[in-house]
């Protein structure tokens, strides 16, 4: 998760919003994703293309990093993607509902989402 809280400025205050909320968002809209079977997390220093493990959807906030980008939001996303699907297609599905969700549930510009397919894996 980012270190820094985001900020909205109105003539009547200011609202924070919480890093760990917009990860909620974004780990509850990917887990809804068309073709995402789960979100996985990468070890730390280890190769990008290496996958450590399918991590449970009940756990919105792994696979998921918010940063703050000069006061709106950069994420990245860590997914599973199911095997036979199109995975530009499901990256692209992915990026547009994250992006709209976060815009749309808390007001702040999303400056990015960089989508990393971590493994596919077949489903049953």
């Amino acid at each position: 998760m980012a270190e820094t809280a985001l900020t909205i400025e109105s003539e009547l205050g200011t609202i924070t919003v919480a890093p760990e909320a917009i990860g909620q968002i974004v780990g509850r809209v990917a887990a809804r994703c068309y073709g995402v079977v789960g979100m996985s997390l990468r070890a730390p220093g280890a190769p990008r293309e290496r996958v450590t493990r399918l991590l449970p959807r009940g756990r919105p906030l792994r696979g998921v990093v918010v940063r703050n980008a000069g006061g709106a939001v950069a994420l990245e996303l860590y997914v599973v993607v199911a095997y036979g699907l199109n995975l530009a297609e499901v990256a692209a599905t992915l990026r547009s509902r994250v992006a709209y969700e976060v815009a749309r549930l808390t007001g702040l510009e999303v400056a990015s989402v960089d989508v990393h397919i971590q493994d596919v894996k077949r489903t049953a």
